[in-house]
């Protein structure tokens, strides 16, 4: 039996996990031989620089052409007189100049934040306000959001790019055309002093970049997330934390016998999301793996043409992602000779697309569990499993799970609490919010997760429920106190409770139940409303006017009991 102390409360955990770990995988990393992020890029780069790092619309970029073009970006930067420490906003989709601005953005010491690209105003202004951030590279098709904040947020430096900028001619002129005059989709904005991102890279050319000491305490991203609770904090992810989750996902992914076989690895989750930030921008890096970025997932045909161009090796995901390609005409006449697995992650993985993954592409679909808190791998099901368990997988190496109960006590095997874990992967907290920090980092270094679960005997986890009111909408957090926060801005609007139902597309759906204050108010007026002020994820797609909202005997509204009703229905 493994067990490790809790000096602070004497309790033990037990770890039968260990002895159910694929062939190979460590029970702990070592994390001594780096000191940074950059110390494992520098090596991948020197082992890779001919080999192809990413694709994009076709066009490839190796390691060699990455490392220099992210060396002259870094380069710029400094330049405009950024220091080690300062904050740098990422607002772009899965193209080519996001990991040259991430690795551009290291090398000069900065921290990143990543942005949706989808952020309304309002969103956009609390992250950029919120961070301090100084600088943003921003998408053009995105432009006009930022115009709006401009003089209302810190940022000094804007840097400015098309979809086509690395892409070449004339494939890159052509995709923009399309996107500016054919598709419209770059609304007009106006940004004195902006710099093309070509222009960036171009007068970083003839300047050295100053190396800047790293450690692995330092902070690397600003990963913004409601945590538990609804406010958008940063979560300050360590370079130990990223190289940690770094190592402990390379392991994992070596069990499944991947090895030098990384020829193509599809991400078409987006790189400002902490899954394929961590798991295709960075590990499947470290393992010299060609990563091939799909920028708009969301059209199926398209992104199965894609797929249909090279026989690929991995693919990551959320279930809403899988189950859209097994309904997609021509997803099943692929090539999936070269397909070791799929990871899926984010969300929970429904049984039924798990064994129609495994009937259709005769690999597996194997469940992960994360989160931004965790950089984001925290557990991770093996990749030989024989069928779909419906768990969240074993603590991967040097990680600890437990159940711990309110008081802060872990609880046995096979009984139901608080999911809680530890690791060299936790985050350092959150930026600027020591009481939010403590609220879920406890003194001896339990992240509380929010999430109710269950360890089996064999040492596997299962999600149970969720202890807060949190909905998950295709993988992403969405949380009732800001959905409400908005639409009670609304004149016409009295009261209002969020709630997540089920939906078949997206796992979850927000549904608003609504108390007007002015009877002419109707659901497309405040559709409208909601649309010019919530990113697409986390817009009602139910609305049910009430007379009157059910309260406790303090006055609070009762969501749960919103929720079960409005379950019930579906």
């Amino acid at each position: 039996v493994y067990t490790v102390g809790l000096a602070t409360r004497g309790n033990s955990v037990e770890k039968p996990w260990l002895k159910n770990y694929p062939e190979g995988v460590p029970e702990e990393i070592d994390l001594d031989r780096y000191t940074s992020i950059l110390d494992i890029y520098d090596a991948s780069i020197a082992t890779y620089t001919d080999r192809v790092a990413y694709v994009n619309f076709g066009k490839e970029m190796t390691f060699g052409e990455l490392d220099r073009l992210s060396e002259q970006f870094a380069a710029y930067l400094q330049g405009l007189g950024l220091q080690k420490g300062d904050r740098i906003a990422l607002m772009m989709p899965n193209i080519l100049q996001y990991p040259v601005a991430i690795f551009g953005a290291l090398k000069a010491g900065l921290v990143v934040v990543n942005t949706n690209p989808m952020y309304t105003a309002r969103e956009l202004r609390h992250q950029l306000t919120d961070s301090g951030a100084r600088a943003i590279v921003v998408v053009e098709n995105f432009a006009h959001v930022v115009q709006k904040v401009r003089d209302e947020v810190p940022v000094e430096h804007i840097i400015t790019t098309r979809v086509g900028d690395l892409l070449g001619f004339p494939k890159g002129t052509l995709i923009d055309f399309v996107l500016r005059y054919v598709k419209k989709a770059v609304p007009p904005f106006n940004l004195p002093g902006a710099v093309s991102f070509p222009d960036a890279v171009r007068r970083g050319a003839g300047r050295a970049v100053e190396r800047v000491p790293h450690t692995l305490d330092d902070i690397a991203f600003l990963q913004y997330t409601g945590g538990t609770t609804g406010v958008a904090k940063g979560a300050m992810l360590t370079h130990r934390n990223i190289v940690a989750n770094m190592l402990q996902a390379k392991e994992w992914m070596l069990s499944a016998k991947l090895g030098d076989d990384v020829e193509h690895v599809i991400c078409a989750l987006p790189l400002y999301h902490i899954f394929a930030l961590t798991a295709n921008c960075f590990s499947f890096m470290a393992m010299g793996g060609v990563n091939i970025l799909i920028t708009n997932p969301r059209d199926m045909e398209g992104f199965v043409k894609e797929l249909s161009k090279v026989p690929f090796s991995f693919l990551t995901g959320v279930n809403t992602l899988f189950n859209g390609l097994l309904n997609t005409p021509g997803f099943a006449e692929l090539d999936f000779s070269k397909l070791k697995g799929a990871l899926g992650g984010g969300m929970a993985v429904q049984r039924a697309v798990a064994n129609r993954w495994r009937e259709v592409t005769g690999t597996p679909l194997v469940e992960a569990y994360g989160l931004t808190e965790t950089s984001p791998a925290a557990c991770i099901n093996p990749f030989d499993i024989e069928e779909f368990n419906g768990c969240i997988g074993l603590p991967i190496s040097s990680t600890e799970c437990g159940i711990m109960d309110d008081d802060g006590s872990l609880l046995p095997q096979g009984e139901v609490g608080e999911l809680v874990v530890r690791g060299p992967q936790v985050m350092k907290g959150y930026w600027e919010r020591p009481e939010e920090t403590a609220k879920v980092l406890t003194d001896d270094g339990w992240l509380r997760t929010g999430d109710v679960a269950m360890m089996t005997p064999e040492g596997f986890f299962k999600i149970v429920d969720r202890k807060k009111d949190m909905i998950l909408v295709s993988g992403f957090n969405v949380f009732p106190n800001e959905i409400e926060d908005v639409v009670a801005h609304h004149p016409k609007v009295l009261e209002v409770a969020a709630v997540g139902v089920p939906d078949e597309k997206s796992t979850e759906a927000v549904k608003l139940f609504v108390v007007k204050s002015d009877p002419s108010l109707t659901e497309e007026e405040l559709r409208a409303y909601c649309k010019e002020e919530l990113t697409g994820y986390k817009r009602p797609k139910h609305v049910e006017f009430r007379d009157e909202l059910p309260k406790s005997n303090v006055g609070k509204i009762l969501r749960r009991e919103l929720r079960d009703e409005a379950q019930s229905k579906t």
